[in-house]
């Protein structure tokens, strides 16, 4: 079921929720249960860092939002229309000061390759890597209105590729901007991960050369179809994991036992979804869930921050933590733009 509730302002909410979520992981990364409880109290009770920075996580959702603003403003999204705008953002994110949040390997490599002049941005993406540093910044694009499915699901696909470009990552931005699509036009929380999965499954097989041009023979596979069916069958098998964990797992344990640490693409939007999941209309208790795990933290609660504030809006977070948030302004600026 899919209701609309057009005053929510499920863009503003859905950037706000994510950098939120970073921010209360960011300290919490790398760290086992016991010692954030040791460090932080009652996971239940987690407060906001004072001053709330962020890590490589919002930031680079900011540059997929602002790539994804310009290629909107110059006409219909298709494939190099998005590309080369990305390609700049990502480049500018490699040479900032800023650029000092402990950033993963596998995008400084993939940056400082797009930064060559006249190298197809298909020889840049790590095709061997399928860490979590594309999915966790892909909710921009499903939260721009306008979009066909194709080009939702295009977009995602390309902006992975640019530095993750294994088939599972592909699949799993695929998966993680379809579902901030879904819970931003009202769908019912209930249902989210049998609509993911049949998402899946129709695609299982769908190869869009015009948005990922030769990138697959990057790979050892025999085929395009071969190839991306890798990446959405490791993306199903992890659904039926999160489905299973949404009836069964105790909101009191380590979510990362049930469905990974969140390393990885598919772990990560499990594991993600699963903190939302257990709590769709408590979103600070799910970012706190999400915060306090085993896993990649920072990664895990922002994802969880997007699904929650496309499915209950600006309102849901405390005045307080979203008035301090770091880059506050850019992540307004474009929440009204796409609730406008």
């Amino acid at each position: 079921m899919t209701t609309t509730r057009p005053s929510k302002r499920a863009a503003t909410g859905s950037l706000l929720g994510l950098a939120l979520g970073d921010a209360l992981g960011f300290p919490t990364e790398f760290d086992d249960v016991p010692s954030i409880l040791a460090e932080c109290g009652p996971w239940r009770a987690m407060e906001l860092p004072r001053r709330a920075l962020v890590s490589d996580d919002t930031q680079m959702t900011l540059a997929v939002g602002r790539g994804l603003r310009t290629a909107m403003e110059r006409g219909d999204l298709a494939p190099e229309r998005l590309a080369r705008p990305l390609r700049e953002e990502f480049v500018d994110w490699y040479l900032s000061p800023d650029n000092d949040r402990a950033p993963g390997n596998t995008c400084l490599t993939a940056c400082r390759l797009l930064k060559e002049e006249g190298r197809a941005w298909q020889d840049a993406g790590r095709v061997d890597s399928k860490g979590c540093g594309a999915n966790m910044r892909v909710a921009p694009i499903g939260l721009a209105p306008g979009l066909t499915r194709e080009q939702r699901a295009g977009a995602a696909q390309l902006q992975s590729a640019l530095t993750h470009a294994h088939p599972t990552a592909l699949a799993a931005c695929d998966l993680t901007a379809h579902a901030v699509h879904l819970l931003a036009r009202g769908a019912d929380p209930a249902g989210l991960v049998g609509r993911l999965r049949s998402y899946a499954y129709d695609n299982r097989t769908r190869y869009d050369h015009a948005w990922l041009g030769d990138l697959w023979t990057r790979s050892q596979d025999p085929g395009p179809e071969h190839f991306i069916a890798r990446g959405w069958d490791e993306c199903l098998d992890m659904l039926g994991r999160l489905q299973e964990a949404v009836r069964t797992v105790s909101p009191e344990t380590d979510p990362c036992l049930a469905t990974g640490e969140g390393w990885i693409a598919e772990e990560a939007l499990a594991t993600g979804l699963l903190c939302f999941l257990l709590f769709p209309d408590q979103p600070v208790t799910a970012l706190r869930r999400a915060a306090c795990s085993s896993g990649d933290s920072d990664s895990i609660a922002c994802l969880t921050g997007a699904f929650a504030g496309a499915w209950l809006g600006a309102d849901a977070w405390p005045a307080d933590w979203a008035g301090r948030i770091e880059y506050r302004g850019d992540l307004l600026a474009l929440g009204a733009l796409w609730d406008a």
